[in-house]
This record gives structure tokens, C-alpha cells and sequence, in this order.
């Protein structure tokens, strides 16, 4: 008769229960060890080998996994983030209160510290006071403007949104905040033919809020959304 080394209640157990050892991962890798150092050094155990690369591509699965939620949820955040901000942009009946919500209401809702909107203008004076009664979330630059702030003054395709980290050394953009600008995204605006373009400034202190390796997409839709407000104030 064989005589057990284990204890005989857990010895039940086992036989009873064996998918309770084989689920546990650190109990069959300790298993495994086991077998490998009974056999010797020279012997190579292929089951050995499979578990160990089994082990390894499950780990890779399981970070991919928790990778594609945690971005799909970042991504269902930022949906909802940009659909309030454009809800909240179609209440003001005025357009002097429509661009007080960008500055305020809407800059928080999309987490951001500063936002900027730029007119090109034949006439781009800022002191005339019709464009001083609009506060200073409106900018009014001369023509092609736009153009040059987005390409930094390079001969680069103007995207219709560009996310860059940066520290701007143009303070006709953010004023006396432009020092404290760290990450920015531009989106360029079209207001149909026979108008120049514009574009809105979203400024951020955190240097990650926004990079070149984002998605554009939400932004771009957004951006889109707010082209067809402003055609309307201008109307």
C-alpha cells in the first residue's frame, strides 16, 4: 500500500475538486517547478514550455483588455463632455451672451482654461467698440492670420483641428494667461463662401490635455457643430 504525504482531508479535496488546483494559477505553476526540477536540468518539459508562453499571452490579453475599456470609456466620457458643451451652446438667444458661455459654461464644461475665439477681419481693430462690447473672449486679426497661428508660420496643410504642446509666444492669442498655456487645440472655422475664416482656441495649463497622438474626432465634430452657430450669428 502507498503511503500519502498529504494530509488526507485535503487529499479528498483534490480528488474531489481538482479544477480547484487547476484554476489556481500559483499553485500550478509551483506544480510545474516541481516536475521541472524532478526531472533534471537536462530534460526539456514542452508542457512546461506551452503553460509558460499560455501564461505570458493571457497576461498580454488581459493588459489589451483593460486597455480597450479604460479607452472606451475615456472615449464615452469625451462624447458626453462634447455634447454638453454644444447643448449648452445653443441656449443663449444673444449673441453677447453666446460668447459669455464660451468663456465660462462652456471652457468648464470641456475642462479647459481658457478658450478663445478669432475673427479675420478686413478691419481688425480691437479698440472699435462694437468689438469691445463683445468681451474678451472674441479676437479680431487680419486676414490670413488663422492660417499662420495653426502652421506655427510654416508651409504645413492647415488641418481643421491641430492639438500641439506648447508654450505660445503670441499673447494677442490668450493676453495676459499666454505664460501660463502649456497644450493647446486649434480648430479652424469656416462661415461659408464670401467669408474669411475664423478659429476657436481651446488653451490648457496641463501639458497633456491636448497632443498630436489624440483623435481629432470629437473636436472636429464639434467644431462643426459650432461653424453652423456662428453662421447663424452672422447671418
Amino acid at each position: 500500500m502507498s503511503s500519502h504525504l498529504f494530509d488526507a482531508d485535503i487529499r479528498d479535496k483534490i480528488i474531489a475538486e481538482p479544477e480547484v488546483v487547476l484554476d489556481d494559477t500559483d499553485i500550478m505553476r509551483a506544480l510545474v517547478g516541481a516536475n521541472d526540477r524532478a526531472m533534471g536540468g537536462n530534460v526539456v518539459d514542452l508542457r512546461g514550455l506551452a503553460m509558460d508562453r499560455l501564461e505570458e499571452r493571457l497576461d498580454r490579453l488581459e493588459d489589451t483588455h483593460r486597455s480597450v475599456i479604460a479607452a472606451a470609456y475615456e472615449n464615452l466620457a469625451g462624447t458626453n463632455q462634447i455634447h454638453r458643451a454644444i447643448l449648452r451652446l445653443m441656449e443663449p438667444t444673444k449673441f453677447e451672451e453666446f460668447l459669455a458661455d464660451l468663456g465660462s459654461d462652456v471652457a468648464s464644461i470641456l475642462r479647459v482654461d481658457v478658450i478663445k475665439l478669432v475673427l479675420e477681419s478686413e478691419s481688425n481693430d480691437p479698440n472699435e467698440p462694437a468689438i469691445q462690447k463683445l468681451g474678451d473672449v472674441l479676437n479680431v486679426a487680419e486676414p490670413g492670420f488663422v492660417d499662420a497661428y495653426i502652421t506655427l508660420d510654416r508651409a504645413l496643410p492647415v488641418r481643421q483641428v491641430t492639438m500641439r504642446q506648447m508654450r505660445p509666444d503670441d499673447s494677442r492669442i490668450y493676453g495676459l494667461k499666454t505664460q501660463y498655456i502649456h497644450s493647446e487645440a486649434c480648430l479652424k472655422l469656416d462661415f461659408g463662401p464670401g467669408r474669411l475664416p475664423g478659429m476657436l482656441v481651446l488653451g490648457s495649463e496641463d501639458p497633456h490635455q491636448f497632443t498630436p497622438q489624440q483623435g481629432p474626432d470629437l473636436l472636429a465634430f464639434f467644431a462643426g457643430v459650432f461653424e453652423r452657430a456662428m453662421r447663424r450669428w452672422l447671418a
